[in-house]
């Protein structure tokens, strides 16, 4: 089979889809892999690293697209890439088509197999793909959250661990799935006052455990919401369902609540985002200000960190793609429930029941 792997062309996007290893274990099965020309420059991974593994680097896209039986890239394909993909063709990325309606309508007009990471699940029906970036999206809120808390950034001036004296940050996390626990981590580091919000029992009595001291586990309800919101001074929208629109859980009108100056950091804008007042931003203006509340709704917030994202991601995509590879998706469909689930649309019908529920578009299940 021959694997493409573009250069990703989403503002500010550094990592790339393949490293060298991969290639070594592609071309070792007989495989052929194209480069596009400083795919992996962002990570710091140079076309001759490619090319002393076996990989042919091409001048463009519309090559790599052109010859391309399976494209592994990072980030979902963006308009100028659209009329390059070919019927049938497979496309493995995150794709996150509940939050854009013009995506899902253009690959289901193309008609290629869009495998998306994000809905891929293991036997135990956890999400493998996805788990990394979480993790780096998680650690990095907290990174961000500090930068944005500060008076020049139009933050409240607040250090998130205070000062002897001097009271902490106290911080919301909505969701203590895997983003929501490793903002928690990374803010209970820096001594700032910590309470995480989910609707599920197992897994907050599970944080409860885990968790340091400085670090609640509360459940979630419309009330705790909001008195969350009127103590906050960051808040992490952490929630997930999985291939779905995130759940809208801060409307317009509670961010009254907030103190001036507080601020949104809102991890589920891939998914649509879970504050009303969210839209997406860019790692170049990252922020904007809806009632005197800072929102950061960078839709790639991994890719500011593009080398430990790119391994990260790389070390769990491989295999998957090798599969791919080796037995092309229907196959492995068959055989895999990973790569079943990872199937959002296939030669133009919609193929994961989120996805057709949220735009009203009919299932098709795969055969």
């Amino acid at each position: 089979m021959i694997i493409g792997v573009p250069r990703e062309v989403k503002e500010d996007e550094y990592r790339v889809g393949i490293i060298p290893v991969g290639v070594e274990e592609l071309v070792g099965r007989g495989h052929t892999v194209l480069i596009e020309t400083g795919a992996g420059m962002g990570s710091g991974l140079p076309d001759h690293a490619y090319l002393q593994e076996g990989a042919e680097v091409v001048q463009n896209a519309r090559e790599v697209y052109g010859r391309a039986d399976l494209i592994v890239k990072v980030k979902e394909p963006l308009k100028a890439e659209w009329p390059l993909i070919r019927p049938a063709q497979q496309i493995f990325t995150f794709f996150h088509f509940a939050a854009d309606r013009a995506l899902t309508e253009a690959m289901v007009a193309a008609g290629p197999i869009c495998l998306a990471y994000e809905t891929l699940e293991d036997q135990q029906g956890r999400l493998p793909l996805l788990t990394p970036m979480s993790e780096v999206a998680g650690r990095m809120s907290i990174q961000e959250g500090a930068k944005f808390l500060e008076r020049p950034q139009m933050g409240r001036g607040i250090l998130l661990g205070g000062v002897p004296g001097v009271a902490p940050a106290h911080i919301t996390i909505l969701g203590g799935g895997i983003v929501g626990a490793n903002a928690a981590r990374i803010a209970a580091g820096f001594q700032a006052d910590v309470t995480i919000l989910d609707v599920n029992m197992d897994r907050l009595r599970y944080l409860d455990e885990i968790m340091p001291a400085n670090v609640d586990a509360l459940f979630s309800d419309r009330h705790v919401i909001r008195e969350q919101l009127r103590l906050a001074d960051l808040v992490i929208g952490a929630v997930l369902i999985a291939g779905a629109k995130a759940p809208s859980l801060i409307g317009r009108a509670e961010l009254g609540l907030m103190k001036p100056g507080s601020v949104i950091i809102d991890v589920a804008i891939d998914q649509g985002g879970c504050v009303e007042t969210s839209r997406p931003t860019t790692h170049q203006n990252p922020t904007f200000i809806e009632e005197d509340v800072v929102h950061y709704c960078v839709t790639n917030m991994p890719g500011a960190v593009g080398r430990t994202s790119t391994f990260a991601l790389c070390n769990v995509t491989l295999p998957w793609v090798i599969e791919l590879a080796e037995q092309g998706w229907a196959e492995a469909a068959r055989q895999s429930c990973g790569i079943a689930t990872a199937v959002n649309l296939a030669e133009g019908k919609v193929t994961n029941a989120a996805v057709a529920e949220t735009f009203g578009l009919p299932l098709t299940e795969i055969t």
